[in-house]
């Protein structure tokens, strides 16, 4: 039930995916969200997009790609206003990591520019003490990789004060009893993971993220090899809309906005740029602009998503 007290928000806010990994897509596609705004909802904009290169020891959650330079990607994010997110999300990190020169370089970067202001998403305390002394310009969001599955140890990480975002295991987006117990400003720091494909009893999730930032470190390790009904399979978004915690548009707008909720994550880093897109299509474009948006992306660019 929704509390009628509480300050329903107009504006969903989505964080999307592929800063460095989905660059060209995302070149093809501000200018069409700036340029065309009738193509989409207006109940909707772009809170942010995350990621992170290759070779990054602090990534984590997944391997990061992407070969444009980091000036390159930021400087498309200021001309749209767009703030952007280092995945720096790695659980494994040690004092001996704190001093590399490619992660310290792109906080760097990130942190001085001009604009919307840019953030990190973080898991390890050790690396977030790092940023919050080294790179006090950035804000900083709590990672869905530490599975918070708990309500009150989720409800814990989001009142602490050095997070401005927190992205809470997919398993509880549906807890709307608790979820409604929490403060308006409580409610404007969560942000839900919305087309998670991970089988919904899953008990490695853990692992299965400190395997990835075992490989982002270099460290020799075993494959960790996904044991759920249907893990061979990957990813379909027509089996992530069935999982019992997909958000979608219908949620979006007649649930977590009327109980004053207004982040949504999108997930995708490891995925390819033509399901990126059926995402944002789903999202993001009305369903008669669906044609629209594809034919410029494919047709007027040529541009390879496959």
């Amino acid at each position: 039930m929704i509390d009628n007290k509480m300050t329903k928000k107009d504006t969903a806010y989505y964080h999307l995916p592929g800063l460095f990994e989905f660059y060209e897509l995302y070149r093809e596609f501000l200018p069409l969200f700036r340029e065309h705004r009738e193509y989409f909802y207006d109940w909707c904009e772009i809170g942010s997009i995350y990621g992170a290169p290759a070779d990054c020891i602090w990534g984590g959650g997944r391997a990061g790609f992407g070969d444009n330079e980091p000036q390159e990607v930021l400087a498309l994010m200021q001309e749209y206003g767009i703030s952007a997110r280092l995945t720096f999300s790695n659980s494994l990190i040690r004092e001996e990591h704190l001093s590399d020169r490619r992660c310290n370089a792109l906080c760097s970067l990130f942190e001085q520019s001009k604009g919307v202001q840019n953030g990190v998403i973080v898991y390890s305390d050790l690396l977030l003490d790092y940023l919050q002394k080294n790179y006090p310009g950035l804000y900083f969001v709590s990672t869905t990789t530490k599975v918070l599955t708990d309500f009150w140890q989720f409800l814990n990480e989001v009142k602490r004060d050095e997070f401005l975002y927190v992205v809470p295991d997919f398993r509880l987006n549906k807890v709307f009893d608790k979820l409604n117990t929490l403060s308006e400003s409580q409610k404007d720091k969560v942000e839900f993971l919305c087309n998670e494909c991970c089988w919904f009893g899953c008990k490695e999730r853990k692992r299965c993220y400190e395997a990835v930032s075992r490989k982002n470190l270099g460290e020799n390790c075993p494959e960790h090899y996904c044991t759920a009904p249907d893990a061979n399979k990957g990813y379909r978004f027509s089996d992530a809309m069935t999982n019992p915690g997909f958000i979608g548009i219908q949620d979006i707008i007649n649930e977590y906005l009327p109980m004053g909720f207004s982040n949504f994550k999108i997930e995708g880093r490891g995925l390819g740029s033509a399901l990126i897109l059926e995402f944002l299509l789903y999202y993001m474009t009305k369903p008669e602009y669906h044609i629209h948006v594809r034919e410029k992306i494919y047709l007027d660019n040529m541009l390879d998503l496959f």
